[in-house]
């Protein structure tokens, strides 16, 4: 009996930020080669820091993404400060934690409605969803405008923020400020408990793997908060270092078919970083109010379907409502909007939570502060490997399918780590070649 054997060509990847393709070559014995390619051209932000000052590090950074700038910013900011021996206070710490909520819930909340729903509901876009369903994109539309007035206010302006600086922020709010804030973080508060409960109602794939092919799930983990920008890197098979320790145990590979690298574990090799590794090793740290309404809709403290992440975005989106109230209700002043330094020099490293997942950033000066060596390793590139493990192990399930919804489920497994290489129309060009062998 002939075998048939099968190519899948997506040309452009829809609904992901940046440009990259997919390529599966399979047949009726299983799943042969997956490879998802990202012919984006190199940036190279990493070679031309080189020969900048150290404090022009978070600017430049935060033009890596419009989507997650503070990210970059923090992963620098902490680099550069573990590097010249610095300390934020207790006061620079919660700020810093009040407008990571804001990306978080800006990011979260643009895959949520926009990027990922039409997978669940079965539209095209989200152009198409709106038209039958208005008030989940107005939902999301007001979700994410508290999350911009958190970034404007903090950061001076809600995209690719001005007012962060090493050391601190440029200049602080003072309390008064921020009670309009606070007034409308609660408004969206309320939304962002019925979008719990709306996306844990979504139809999800039945697809976990099994206990010999599990992920490792690796995030930032603190006993005492819900990870954003400080914390020692976990995993769930045992991993415990200091971001100091990153180069020892991760390594970053070169593919032939993708512009972006591969990292892997240096001992187990892929691993998956983002918002269900971090609920996975944080959960005890959320706050009561955020359990209480996982527990609710019946969602529990481990998750291990990817389908379901949008679930966990959308618990995050809430936590991070609650923890901005939080900061606001408890917010004293610094006594200066920044502390003071000296360059020198030194090599420092930090990693942060982008909203993707783990952001991990190392940076050498010279004595006169200047840029000499930069390492800057993002959330997809973490990734990579683990979506494409995750094609392999899914697609036996589905090869019965007709092409059209084949591609739809290969395109929903991608968007499920919302990466960061294409912000498309939904739009997937797909070429199946068939031959006799």
């Amino acid at each position: 009996m002939m075998t048939k054997s099968k190519t899948i060509k997506v040309d452009y990847l829809a609904r992901v930020e940046g440009e990259g393709a997919l390529y599966i070559r399979y047949d009726d014995g299983g799943v042969h080669d997956v490879k998802l390619k990202i012919f984006e051209p190199p940036r190279f932000f990493e070679a031309f820091m080189r020969g900048r000052d150290y404090l022009e590090a978070p600017d430049i950074t935060a033009r890596i993404c419009g989507i997650c700038p503070v990210a970059y910013q923090m992963s620098a900011l902490h680099a550069m400060e573990n590097a010249l021996g610095l300390e934020p206070t207790p006061e620079l710490h919660a700020l810093r934690r009040l407008i990571y909520c804001g990306e978080w819930i800006e990011s979260h909340t643009l895959h949520i409605y926009m990027l990922h729903a039409p997978d669940f509901l079965g539209y095209p876009s989200a152009v198409d969803m709106a038209k039958d369903h208005p008030e989940i994109v107005q939902d999301g539309l007001q979700i994410k405008k508290a999350g911009n007035a958190i970034v404007q206010l903090l950061g001076g302006r809600e995209v690719h923020p001005i007012n962060v600086r090493v050391g601190g922020f440029y200049r602080v709010p003072t309390a008064t400020e921020l009670q309009p804030l606070r007034q409308q973080l609660l408004q969206a508060r309320d939304m962002a408990i019925e979008t719990v409960r709306w996306a844990a109602s979504l139809p999800f794939p039945a697809f976990e793997r099994s206990a010999a092919q599990s992920y490792e799930f690796v995030a930032l983990s603190d006993p005492h908060e819900y990870p954003m920008n400080r914390g020692r890197i976990a995993s769930s098979r045992g991993l415990d270092i200091a971001a100091s320790d990153y180069d020892s145990h991760f390594r970053e590979e070169h593919v032939p078919y993708t512009n972006a690298l591969h990292s892997v574990l240096v001992e187990r090799g892929a691993y998956l970083v983002g918002p269900m590794a971090r609920y996975n090793l944080n959960y005890a740290c959320l706050s009561p109010l955020v359990r209480q309404v996982a527990e609710d809709v019946g969602f529990p403290p481990f998750c291990a379907n990817p389908f379901r992440s949008i679930v966990v975005r959308a618990i995050e989106v809430l936590y991070a409502f609650d923890e901005a109230v939080r900061i606001i209700d408890h917010y004293t002043a610094p006594e200066s909007p920044y502390l003071e330094m000296s360059p020198r020099a030194a090599t420092g490293c930090a990693a942060t939570e982008a909203p993707r997942g783990l952001l991990y950033h190392r940076y050498s000066l010279d004595d006169r502060g200047k840029i000499t060596d930069a390492r800057i390793v993002p959330p997809t590139s973490q990734n990579q490997k683990t979506i494409e493990d995750d094609l392999r192990h899914m697609l036996p399930k589905y090869m019965h399918l007709r092409e059209d919804k084949l591609q739809a489920q290969c395109e929903q497994a991608i968007r499920n780590y919302d990466p960061c290489i294409s912000c498309a129309t939904h739009f997937l060009k797909l070429h199946m070649d068939e031959v006799q062998r």
